[in-house]
C-alpha cells in the first residue's frame, strides 16, 4: 500500500499549478488540476478537495485572495462545488445558496482577487 501524500508536499504542488493560472488568468476544474499537481489515486479528487480546503483556510488565516477559487466544478457552471461555499460560510466569508446568481457572484469576487493578487510576480515568493 503506497503512503499517504505527505500534505505540506501537496500544498505546495498546488500552489505551484495555480500561481500560472492565476497569472494566466485561469481557472482549472478539479480533474485537471489533480492530473497536474500528481494528486495519486485512489480517491484523488477527494484527496484534492481536502487540501484545496487547507489553502482556503490559510490564505484566509493570512488575509490572502483565495487561490484555490481557480479550481471549479466542470459541472457547476463555471464556479466551484458546493463545498467551496460551505468553507466560505464557516469562515464568515459568504451567506448565500452555493448555487445561482449569489454563488457566481461571490465566486466571481473571490476569482478577481485571486487573479489580481496571486497573478502578480510578488505572489510566487510567499
Amino acid at each position: 500500500m503506497a503512503p499517504e501524500p505527505d500534505e505540506d508536499g501537496l500544498a505546495a504542488r498546488l500552489r505551484a499549478a495555480l500561481i500560472p493560472l492565476a497569472r494566466a488568468r485561469r481557472t482549472i476544474t478539479y480533474r485537471d488540476l489533480a492530473a497536474r499537481a500528481e494528486v495519486p489515486p485512489p480517491h484523488s479528487i477527494h484527496r484534492l478537495t481536502l487540501a484545496l480546503e487547507d489553502l482556503v483556510r490559510a490564505d484566509h488565516a493570512a488575509g490572502r485572495p483565495l487561490l484555490a477559487a481557480l479550481a471549479v466544478s466542470r459541472t457547476a457552471e463555471g464556479i466551484p462545488a458546493p463545498g467551496f461555499f460551505h468553507l466560505l460560510a464557516a469562515l464568515g466569508r459568504y451567506r448565500a445558496p452555493e448555487r445561482g446568481p449569489e454563488a457566481a457572484a461571490a465566486h466571481a469576487r473571490e476569482l478577481q482577487g485571486a487573479w489580481d493578487y496571486w497573478g502578480s510576480e510578488k505572489a510566487g515568493q510567499n
